[in-house]
């Protein structure tokens, strides 16, 4: 099936960022969120950062008028039954992204693809919760989307092939590197990462060392372009929280247990950059 018009659920980082490759590459988009003003403030954030490759000159000022035209706003859930295809980004939480899942199961027209951007949920759970767990498939981008390669396509139980190509097609169209997983909690790249962010979090809260030397080792020793704990205020410590429950609990293993530290930041509401505090302070 062709894909035209191109559906987001969420408005924040990554549904944002999703929209902006997205109209980027010559689709017609619907960013989808809860209120208005997630909506106004992810059309903000898409616009700045145009405006930004304008002034590079990376971009003509014709060229990011005609991509903010291809966004359409919305806070109807329904507006997405115009949609050929379809990505949730919303909160990692097992409660919302089923709801989510159903509702859209009865909005969309049948042969539309459902993908999750998902960090850690399976994807066949999320299927099970549709009339189409063969159209159901993870399309897990990196952050910051506009400027990360990486895409992890991931494959449940009942993806079909065709939904599994057409996926494949979309995000080469959409100038990234598609790479395959298979259906297990946190996938590839977070069943890596975020064991490797709980263990720097460990370190901190053991006094192994500061966090500005936690990240300096990992900067300078391991070549990384950042820290473990800088990039865990990037992602959201509630959503690396809420990683590591779904690895802990998926694996019923000791190794994925979330650091207490972890969880005590989250509970005091330490969100990292998104609030202004977390690891460090914004």
């Amino acid at each position: 099936m062709e894909v035209k018009t191109f559906g987001v659920i969420g408005a924040g980082q990554m549904g944002g960022g999703i929209a902006q490759v997205a109209a980027m590459s010559g689709l017609q988009v619907i960013m989808n969120d809860i209120k208005e003003e997630f909506v106004e403030r992810g059309l903000r954030n898409i616009a700045a950062i145009l405006a930004k490759n304008v002034e590079k000159g990376k971009m003509a000022s014709e060229t990011r008028d005609a991509v903010l035209g291809r966004i359409k706003p919305s806070t109807a859930l329904g507006d997405l039954a115009a949609a050929d295809f379809l990505v949730e980004a919303a909160t990692e939480n097992e409660t919302i992204k089923f709801k989510l899942f159903r509702d859209l199961d009865s909005i969309c027209r049948p042969e539309v693809i459902l993908s999750s951007n998902t960090s850690s949920i399976p994807i066949g759970r999320i299927g099970a919760q549709t009339k189409r767990p063969d159209k159901v498939i993870g399309m897990h981008f990196m952050n910051p989307v506009p400027v990360m390669k990486l895409v992890e396509v991931i494959r449940g139980l009942a993806t079909s092939e065709e939904t599994f190509k057409t996926t494949w097609e979309l995000s080469l169209k959409f100038g990234k590197t598609p790479a395959l997983a298979n259906d297990y909690p946190g996938f590839i790249a977070n069943r890596i990462l975020m064991p490797m962010i709980n263990e720097a979090v460990y370190c901190l809260y053991h006094g192994v060392g500061t966090r500005e030397d936690i990240d300096t080792v990992m900067r300078l020793g391991m070549n990384h372009p950042m820290g473990p704990l800088a990039l865990a205020d990037l992602i959201g410590l509630d959503t690396c929280l809420a990683i590591m429950e779904t690895l802990y609990k998926g694996f019923s293993d000791s190794k994925y247990r979330p650091c207490p530290l972890l969880r005590k930041y989250v509970e005091a509401g330490w969100l990292g950059k998104k609030n202004g505090r977390g690891f460090y302070q914004y």
